[in-house]
């Protein structure tokens, strides 16, 4: 390392003139509140004891409106509520303040509500987009209303959130708002299990309400001299068995040290009263194209690759993993691969039938992976030389589907799909619709061209068979059609355009991704319930699954990196000042074991409609509607959901101006809303830009994998897949780009996705959360050239898909790669992102350039990052504000 001397390049010009929000102004008066934390590990060892009957019938005892009334009686008798009652601080304005006692059988009234904060979104340019990090409003729940003062003793929003944490107490209210209702769950946190850190209830016992089935929580309540349970749900009274009060090898232990009464999130070791059968082993069954294209583009040979170096990482904890090779062009090629100890002869058998294809005996064909790996790998080795010289253009799909449903319908698991070749022969074959010179309409071509793709589905569920596809052509695939395999089982679609092995990025890219989803924890054999309190109910849901009934979701293989969402409506007006909410998730395991895992979460009712304001959570509420414009582009017309996502945002403004602040001074320039909801426009206005959505020309295949990946994203993802996180680099003061006394690198500041503050010099990089681009500004210095590239000609640096070249002479060079290498870090998602590099234009750019069009097409795409600009005929942020304003004014 040399003694590089530091160079100081130009800085931004950017002066945030007096008047002007900036974002440490913005929340300079309000409190901050930490972003909660995840639930902690119980250190409750407990015990082995006989399970109660663990069976979920039908609800045995009916139900009445009048049962509300029982709210908070006896169980919440002299109840306090303080000043400081709320479970977690409000980040937007502190609690009104309210001192009281409860006696027996009131209701309390005048209950800490979240304030109100009124903001002109028309004074608030540029937006202050730190709000962006903000958790959301803060759950005002009295640590006294649950049994056990903790702070675990609510959902963490990292788990469940909802859009609204103000519940209102009946339809009317609602429907008035504009508001929607809705839950959004995200069970997992991470890929691998090792990394998830929730509590375990391992004794058998598992207490559920006898009418509403509903699990114990932290807010149930005991009654009759703790001799029974009271359900904060239903308000049903049950029976506590003696076990609760023991601990391991049978001790007498105190109650209220069990960790299902402190957690909100807890996982249950199930009882066998949960199983149908015995717990399954995982299975992955590869289908492999290994027609003339994906030869060609060399995606055989990378994912045969690939799949050699995953084999060790594949989840195997029970030493139960199965794995089996298919490989498919114009026949069905099957390998019978023997014990390793036995042989090392492997035999291929070609199926050219391929309307009643032959089924080979399962046992042959999937194997174990502990026992057969060797052989696994020697098949995997031979794949490629066996058909390099294949000339079939021919590959069915529809045919090796139903044939590797037929090999693992007796165990279930995952069909694991890569193609580079378009479905065309066979059950499921597909035309392209791109061919001919009419001008096809985009809702026909986001529909699904066969119908197969939807009924094949049905049957995947029902064998609890999960489809993922990872798709690599430069041609047109039909992802639109495809990716409905991954949708209704529980899977993915993923799609690599362009995909070329000779490209170094490409294949890490490719490798990199399988590699992570191989090594992936799943849930297997998995069933989603929502349950709430009574006058609320679920019945519409979204997300990647099989919608087994009107309040069962089912998933052959639970993934760890997608989130769902459950639309809610009040059936019923709701006379108690909390209700709850419970996700109840059951599954099995890798190691063999069958597991519950519950998610309660408790909110404040109202009927204010400023509370219900307060209260929403903006983040929550973008990807209700993102889902919803999902539906609609996809059952519908992408006009529907254009005009369905403003139309709904201009109604909330119009009912914040009418009904809220109406005694408000509104100038003719102002456009009201409040504070916690003051990122909502601007992310709905970068959803209609987003390729999704945007009105143009986009490539088919394009906006359907846009359409995939926006309805199963959690939210931190979604966020950033809607406005892109900027960061400036070539002002990063010292210590950015190096690791902190934590070990954390240190990344920059970032910036509003807009031209206005792209100067012609900077370096810039852009993070959508798929791909990152270094943005070099066209009269970028040359100190900065060669500090970062090693080379002093800026028209001689590589653009398009690259790496950073490694000078370890060079410290800006090195904090720039930390930094890269910080963003590519995700251990959430499978997702690598690929980096771009781009020049950006200059007056002195040669009037000649071999590449123009090129980097013309780069620099497009690049800038279609910069969400607050206007993007084609899309409507800048401003503009769209402007709009927005002039129509509720009229």
């Amino acid at each position: 390392m040399s003694h590089h001397k530091r160079r100081v390049y130009p800085s931004q010009q950017f002066i945030v003139s007096n008047g002007n929000p900036s974002y440490e102004d913005d929340q300079s008066n309000l409190p901050f509140m930490p972003i909660p934390t995840s639930p902690r590990l119980s250190t409750d060892p407990g015990g082995l004891y006989s399970p109660v009957t663990l069976h979920t019938p039908k609800p045995m005892i009916p139900m009445t409106v009048n049962q509300q009334l029982d709210y908070m009686t006896s169980d919440l008798r002299n109840l306090q509520i303080r000043q400081d009652g709320a479970s977690q601080s409000n980040v937007y304005g502190s609690p009104r303040n309210y001192s009281y006692s409860l006696d027996y059988g009131t209701v309390p009234k005048g209950k800490p509500m979240n304030h109100l904060y009124p903001i002109d979104l028309m004074a608030e340019l540029p937006p202050p987009i730190h709000d962006l990090t903000l958790p959301p409003p803060p759950l005002l729940i009295p640590q006294q209303l649950s049994l056990v003062p903790s702070e675990y003793s609510n959902s963490s929003p990292d788990y469940i959130r909802c859009t609204l944490n103000a519940v209102p107490k009946n339809h009317t209210l609602l429907k008035k708002s504009k508001l929607p209702f809705a839950l959004v769950v995200r069970p997992y946190q991470n890929l691998n299990d090792d990394e998830d850190s929730v509590p375990l209830s391992d004794d058998g016992l598992v207490l559920r309400c006898r009418r509403c089935r509903a699990y114990i929580n932290p807010y149930v309540t005991f009654i009759d001299q703790s001799r029974r349970w009271k359900c904060n749900f239903c308000r049903l009274a049950n029976d506590c068995p003696y076990q609760i009060d023991r601990g391991l090898n049978n001790s007498i232990s105190s109650r209220y040290e069990r960790p299902e009464l402190s957690n909100a999130i807890i996982d249950y070791l199930a009882p066998k009263e949960y199983s149908l059968r015995q717990p399954p082993p995982s299975v992955y069954l590869f289908i492999l194209d290994v027609s003339s294209k994906a030869m060609k583009n060399g995606f055989l040979v990378t994912v045969v690759a690939t799949i050699i170096e995953s084999l060790d990482s594949i989840p195997n904890r029970d030493h139960r993993t199965q794995v089996g090779v298919l490989c498919v062009d114009k026949q069905i090629h099957y390998f019978s691969v023997p014990l390793d100890i036995d042989s090392d002869k492997i035999s291929m058998m070609d199926i050219g039938d391929l309307d009643e294809p032959f089924i080979p005996q399962a046992s042959k064909i999937v194997v174990h992976l502990a026992s057969c790996i060797n052989n696994l790998k020697n098949v995997l080795k031979t794949i490629p030389d066996l058909f390099m010289h294949n000339n079939s253009t021919y590959f069915a799909l529809g045919p090796a589907l139903r044939s590797a449903s037929k090999l693992i319908e007796h165990i279930g698991g995952k069909i694991i799909l890569f193609s580079s070749t378009l479905p065309n022969i066979g059950i499921g074959r597909l035309r392209n619709r791109l061919d001919g010179n009419v001008t096809k309409d985009v809702t026909e071509l986001l529909s699904c061209q066969d119908s197969f793709y939807k009924s094949f589905t049905v049957d995947c569920s029902k064998f609890q068979i999960t489809i993922d596809s990872f798709i690599a052509s430069n041609h047109y695939m039909d992802i639109a059609s495809i990716s409905n395999l991954a949708r209704y089982t529980g899977g993915q679609t993923h799609f690599y355009p362009g995909f070329s092995a000779s490209k170094l990025a490409d294949v890490s890219k490719v490798t990199k991704e399988i590699s992570k989803h191989l090594s992936m924890d799943l849930n297997l054999e998995t069933v989603v319930r929502v349950r709430s309190s009574v006058g609320i109910i679920s019945n519409t849901f979204y997300g990647h699954f099989f919608n087994r009934s009107s309040d069962l979701c089912a998933f052959s293989t639970m993934p760890r990196d997608q989130s769902y969402l459950f639309e809610l409506s009040l059936e019923e007006t709701l006379v108690t000042e909390y209700c709850y909410f419970q996700v109840a998730i059951l599954f099995s395991e890798n190691t063999g074991e069958r597991k519950i895992r519950v998610m309660t979460l408790a909110l404040p009712t109202t009927d204010a409609l400023e509370d219900l304001y307060a209260s929403a959570d903006q983040l929550s509420m973008v990807t209700y509607f993102t889902q919803k414009c999902v539906e609609k582009a996809l059952t519908k017309s992408l006009d529907d959901s254009r005009e369905f996502a403003v139309r709904s945002l201009q109604e909330m403004l119009l009912v914040y101006k009418r009904d809220i602040a109406k005694n408000n001074n509104i100038t003719t320039n102002s456009l009201k809303f409040c504070a916690n909801l003051r990122m909502f426009p601007l992310l709905i206005n970068s959803l209609l830009k987003h390729i999704a959505f945007r009105s143009g020309i986009v490539p088919i295949d394009h906006r359907a994998i846009a359409l995939n990946q926006l309805e199963s994203a959690p939210i931190p993802h979604l966020i950033k897949l809607l406005y892109p996180t900027i960061y400036s680099l070539h002002d990063i003061p010292d210590g950015v780009g190096y690791p902190n006394d934590e070990g954390y690198v240190v990344l920059p500041s970032i910036l509003n996705a807009s031209t206005t503050l792209i100067e012609r010099y900077g370096l810039y990089l852009i993070d959508n959360d798929n791909e990152l681009f270094l943005w070099i500004g066209g009269d970028a210095v040359v100190e900065l050239i060669q500090d970062l590239f090693g080379i002093s000609d800026i028209y001689s640096i590589p653009l398009g898909k690259q790496e950073l070249p490694i000078l370890e002479n060079s410290d800006f060079n090195v904090r720039i790669r930390n930094i890269i290498e910080k963003l590519r870090e995700c251990n959430d998602m499978i997702t690598y992102k690929s980096l771009y590099i781009v020049r950006g234009p200059s007056l002195n750019e040669p009037v000649t350039s071999t590449t123009s069009r090129e980097i013309a097409t780069l620099r497009l795409w690049a800038s279609s990052a910069l969400v607050e600009d206007r993007i084609l005929n899309n409507e800048g942020y401003r503009e769209f504000l402007q709009n927005l304003r002039i129509r509720i004014s009229r």
